[in-house]
């Protein structure tokens, strides 16, 4: 074998195994998308494939189209596969456009002789387009992230190295015919570039796939399924970095804790069925009505916590307010009639997250204890808000 077919047998054996990995992935993650880099970079293993018999039994123009439109075929899904992995709607026009124009030039350039510019550019343009075309689709899915910004590098690298291919050609000599390709030092050149930039970008989109992979594995295990909220362990997660940043920031921290009054008379007289909605209704609430900046979970059975950044006592007595007014209007129409307690404390200096939750879950037992369907705020917090009691 010469030293080019070693590479290229080389190249099937990392695409083969790029694909498996993808697979592997999409099987064992949940991440069915995965597939769609599987599938790119089995395509892509057609190419080398049909260079390295064409190198051992002899080329034919149909091996030839079969290289070229693989290869192109495979440039392109790069494109559609990372918007389907990021769910968003693949660039279907621009793929088809850059299709049909390389179907074209390699339609104009059948009979043209192979060592020119003129054949060069004709070839390697399509694969150009596919490259900026795959750098534009990384970035408009994040314009951040290091993974996607090496990711769009890598793209914007592939798209130069296939511009000048055509120079490194006619320098060269690229062969007569196709056959006579893979005997050249050009071929030995082009086939080891083009196989450490997909080798590159097959590890980032690797580590991408994996990313997102982990990502959802934890949300997963920090969401509560019932309602959909936070669970303890993500709250705790949450809020151990929201009292980091309110720490070196100096920004005021207000902590809200909800119970959902007579909670149990719901499950004994409506049935657990009942009460698992009440739970989703709240939660919906919460979502709905929460401001911004705040972290909301359920602490377990009826409790939920609402932690807020940037909020004084006062401000959150007032989104507390608001979604104890929301929740007294009704939570459904299959749904019994539900009030909320709910106690506010603000984050002293020198507080921990513990002391500060403790002296919220004191403020709601006091508003159980003096009637329900109230909001409260925690000893010897700034009593201006209690003036402001909202009728629901």
């Amino acid at each position: 074998m010469t030293g080019v077919e070693v590479v290229l047998a080389v190249n099937i054996a990392v695409g083969s195994l790029f694909a498996a990995g993808y697979a592997i992935i999409a099987a064992s993650a949940r991440q069915r998308a995965a597939l769609w880099f599987a599938l790119t970079y089995v395509i892509g293993t057609v190419t080398s494939a049909t260079d390295l018999i064409g190198g051992l039994l002899g080329a034919s123009r149909i091996t030839d189209v079969i290289s070229y439109v693989a290869f192109l075929v495979a440039s392109l899904s790069i494109s559609a596969a990372l918007a389907t992995f990021h769910k968003r709607r693949p660039p279907w026009a621009a793929i088809l456009a850059i299709l049909t124009f390389g179907l074209g030039m390699r339609l104009w350039i059948w009979d043209m002789e192979r060592d020119t510019l003129t054949y060069g550019f004709a070839y390697q343009s399509c694969y150009v387009l596919a490259s900026l075309l795959a750098a534009r689709t990384t970035l408009s899915i994040d314009r951040k992230g290091p993974l996607h910004v090496a990711l769009a590098a890598v793209f914007f690298v592939m798209s130069a190295h296939f511009l000048l291919k055509p120079f490194a050609a006619t320098t060269l000599g690229s062969g007569s015919t196709f056959a006579d390709y893979t005997k050249t030092t050009y071929a030995m050149i082009s086939q080891s570039s083009s196989g450490m930039l997909a080798v590159t970008s097959g590890l980032l989109l690797l580590l991408i796939v994996a990313q997102k992979a982990i990502t959802e594995s934890q949300q997963a295990s920090e969401t509560d399924p019932l309602s959909g909220l936070t669970n303890r362990r993500g709250f705790d997660r949450l809020a151990d970095a929201a009292l980091t940043r309110t720490q070196r920031s100096g920004a005021p921290l207000a902590a809200v804790l909800f119970d959902l009054d007579r909670f149990k008379h719901v499950n004994d007289a409506f049935g657990h069925a009942t009460g698992d909605g009440v739970i989703a209704g709240f939660a919906a609430v919460l979502r709905a009505t929460a401001p911004g900046a705040a972290v909301t979970a359920r602490q377990g059975g009826e409790e939920f916590v609402m932690l807020i950044e940037g909020a004084t006592a006062q401000t959150a007595w007032l989104a507390a307010e608001a979604i104890r007014i929301r929740t007294a209007a009704g939570l459904g129409a299959d749904l019994p009639p539900m009030t909320v307690s709910a106690g506010v404390a603000q984050l002293r200096p020198g507080e921990t997250l513990s002391d500060l939750l403790r002296r919220a879950d004191q403020a709601t037992y006091e508003a159980k204890n003096t009637g329900r369907d109230r909001v409260c705020l925690a000893g010897e917090e700034p009593p201006a808000a209690v003036g402001l009691r909202l009728v629901g």
